[in-house]
């Protein structure tokens, strides 16, 4: 169960968000009188392209979870007519080139997937000189610019949502906890660049092999950082899924008391759910999207398909809801870069979002808390962007 105990003041808001399907419309568009912008009504569904690596193996049940999620937003549009078509890349990159470029032919105006960042990046070259926008679920940054845009969730917004609570609350001296993988150094970097705009201090990063016997030998040196530096916040970017169940539990045994020195995670501490009864985590902090817009998102999926989504799924319902949201302004080129990177942003299944002009995204999160084997909400996403955050 997650409770809400505290409300930051009003936050200056950005006008025209608008919210598809089981969210409210926050728009003074007639849809009864949507135009093509040329003074025409949309007579046809308009052609979108949803990439997918439906033959792949180990892909096949996270590609028709995203599908649905598609169809489900395409059911949620009401009056505004998408074509969906769906491509399978067979999880390849040179299989999603061609049928990127296949798609276009075809008619599609903008293309949502695939899911890899390689072929996200094959597919936005693919097509680069038809200017065809790609709205990947990629969360790699490194692939995002020029035509393709990455839905998938940064390491970027949630370190910047979570270095500038940190701040927020006095927090001085930080210490970064990281494995030695290429997503550990992702984290780390991540969390140095927030902090660059803040008051808060990085001391001192610490990796460690990833492994058990990695993290036993980190946990001196982490503990001796600590005190040498007098660190009062760390940092630790690993998942349920990875060390964080081992560290938080040995960091207390060897001194570091939660008590003293505030502990807070890049990745959710809250699923699986039952990580919530961990020790270690009592009274940690992390960040996580809008919960309430998630569950309903999660029990409408469930009613609709007989199970629950891949935790994915969200995205594609999201690309979707973005090409909705921009067919409803009526604009003659509605799929541009200027469209897709309006500072309102969009409405999707985990609260707001926006594309930015370097095929990145900004997410609105909230901060939390676990208190007695729950999540406490300590600062609620915000419901608009403010105008000066963008």
């Amino acid at each position: 169960m997650i409770d809400i105990i505290s409300r930051n003041c009003k936050r200056l808001r950005a006008f025209g968000i608008i919210s598809l399907g089981f969210f409210l419309i926050a728009c003074d568009i007639e849809t009864s009188k949507l135009t093509d912008g040329q003074g025409g009504y949309f007579a046809e569904p308009v052609p979108v392209a949803l990439l997918i690596p439906s033959s792949a193996e180990a892909t096949a049940p996270i590609a028709a979870s995203l599908e649905n999620a598609a169809r489900l937003a395409v059911a949620d549009l009401d009056k505004i007519k998408i074509d969906l078509r769906v491509y399978d890349t067979a999880g390849n990159a040179d299989i999603a080139a061609r049928q990127a470029q296949i798609a276009v032919k075809e008619g599609a105006k903008i293309i949502v997937g695939p899911l890899y960042g390689g072929a996200a990046n094959a597919a936005g070259m693919a097509v680069a000189d038809k200017k065809v926008n790609i709205l990947s679920f990629s969360n790699n940054n490194a692939i995002a610019g020029g035509n393709v845009f990455v839905l998938g969730k940064t390491f970027d917004n949630t370190a910047k949502r979570i270095v500038e609570f940190a701040a927020s609350q006095g927090k001085m001296r930080a210490i970064i906890v990281h494995p030695n993988n290429v997503e550990g150094s992702f984290g780390r970097l991540a969390i140095e660049r927030a902090a660059m705009d803040t008051s808060l201090e990085i001391v001192a990063t610490q990796s460690f092999e990833f492994s058990q016997e990695g993290v036993v030998n980190a946990v001196p040196l982490i503990r001796a950082a600590v005190e040498i530096e007098e660190a009062d916040l760390i940092f630790l970017t690993s998942t349920t899924a990875g060390a964080l169940g081992l560290l938080v539990q040995m960091l207390p045994e060897a001194g570091v008391q939660p008590d003293k020195v505030q502990f807070a995670g890049l990745a959710r501490w809250d699923v699986p759910a039952q990580n919530l009864a961990l020790p270690g985590v009592q009274g940690g902090w992390f960040a996580l999207p809008d919960y309430r817009k998630a569950e309903r998102f999660s029990e409408r999926y469930k009613e609709a398909y007989g199970t629950q989504p891949h935790q994915l799924a969200g995205l594609a319902y999201d690309g979707i809801a973005a090409v909705g949201a921009l067919l409803m302004t009526g604009q003659s080129d509605k799929f541009n870069r200027s469209s897709l990177t309006q500072s309102a942003g969009f409405e999707g299944i985990d609260g707001i979002f926006r594309l930015t002009s370097e095929g990145t995204n900004e997410r609105g999160l909230a901060i939390a808390k676990v208190f007695n084997k729950r999540v406490v909400i300590l600062d609620p996403a915000p419901s608009a962007f403010d105008f000066l955050s963008f």
